[in-house]
């Protein structure tokens, strides 16, 4: 008979440090990182939201107080830390509708990266958008080649804070030749099962559909990509050597808000009974934006087909997500499961 001898048990001694750990994205990704077996740390802009994280997510996991827009914190969070994953980066939505995003996605941006700098950090993994890789002409392919450039008017304060701080991130790596290499993941519209009331707002259209507060789709669309493969993209570009020095767009298909209405009435059958049926025509929504700042926002996507390759993680790291049509019915899903709409 076979001598029996001890199972070896391989433990992960590489730590990592995923910025921004309350939000959507992060969650995922803080969850990813756990079940790699990563030692886990993670920033929040105040310690009393530890509480919440620890509630959605199971795990060993240590938490740092550090505000983007403040100095204090950083070099605490990322002292002894292998790698960083920066995801934190306030939208203008919720507590932020209307304040200066620009700066603190900047001035973030320089601050994490200027910390782990000192710290020795081996890869920092910065989370952009594709909002920062927009080509000039609207339905034109977008590969990580393209760089936004919008005018600096309201409706492109989004755009313009991720190319923005993107950019920074760049030319800070390419003036430290001797570390941290950089990596940027560029997402789509993303979607995917909440966690609890704390989602993107992106999940956010799903819910107000399923709640009939969006009575009629504008004639808009996104391309989709999955938050559970978006972290999976961050973990792998994180530790492949190929992907040093790089930029992924984490992107899958292009649907128009009528396809995803369609989509959650077909796979929800009664529980999406209030999901719009009618597509908004896009004179209404031209002529509100002068009197409107949602209108305004919507009305530089109204028709445009965004077409985004991800085939360089394709090729790179291996990576796709996952039908689109998926990702939507989870997300609506988990909204109803969950209560929140």
């Amino acid at each position: 008979m076979r001598a029996a001898y001890p199972r070896m048990v391989l433990v992960m001694t590489e730590t990592v440090l995923v910025t921004g750990g309350s939000g959507f994205a992060a969650g995922y990704i803080l969850r990813e990182m756990l079940d790699r077996g990563f030692q886990v740390r993670t920033t929040i802009r105040s310690l009393r939201r530890a509480d919440t994280v620890k509630h959605r997510i199971s795990g060993n996991i240590r938490f740092y107080e550090a505000d983007l827009l403040q100095d204090g914190g950083w070099d605490a969070a990322v002292d002894g830390v292998d790698y960083v994953v920066h995801t934190a980066s306030p939208m203008p939505a919720g507590e932020f509708r209307g304040q200066d995003v620009i700066r603190p996605a900047r001035e973030g941006t320089r601050r994490v990266l200027e910390a782990a700098r000192r710290a020795g950090v081996r890869r920092v993994v910065l989370t952009s958008s594709t909002a920062a890789a927009m080509p000039a002409t609207p339905g034109t392919l977008a590969d990580e080649s393209v760089w936004t450039d919008l005018p600096d008017r309201p409706q492109y304060v989004y755009p313009r804070a991720k190319t923005l701080a993107e950019q920074d991130a760049w030319r800070l790596a390419r003036a430290w030749p001797d570390g941290p290499e950089l990596v940027a993941v560029l997402p789509a519209n993303i979607q995917g099962p909440a966690l609890d009331g704390d989602y993107a707002p992106s999940v956010g259209l799903i819910r107000l559909m399923l709640a009939g507060r969006m009575p009629v789709t504008p004639r808009m669309g996104y391309s989709v990509v999955d938050v559970r493969d978006l972290a999976v993209l961050h973990a792998d570009a994180m530790t492949a050597p190929a992907a040093a020095g790089r930029r992924f767009i984490a992107s899958g298909e292009f649907l128009w808000l009528s396809d995803m209405a369609r989509i959650l009435r077909e796979r929800l059958g009664d529980r999406a009974a209030k999901v719009p049926r009618r597509t908004l025509p896009d004179w209404v929504v031209r002529t509100a934006a002068p009197f409107n700042a949602e209108m305004a926002q919507l009305a530089p996507s109204l028709g445009v087909r965004s077409r985004l390759s991800a085939a360089h993680a394709e090729a790179v790291l291996g990576w796709r997500t996952r039908p689109a049509a998926d990702s939507i019915t989870d997300a609506g899903r988990s909204l109803l499961d969950l209560n929140l709409v």
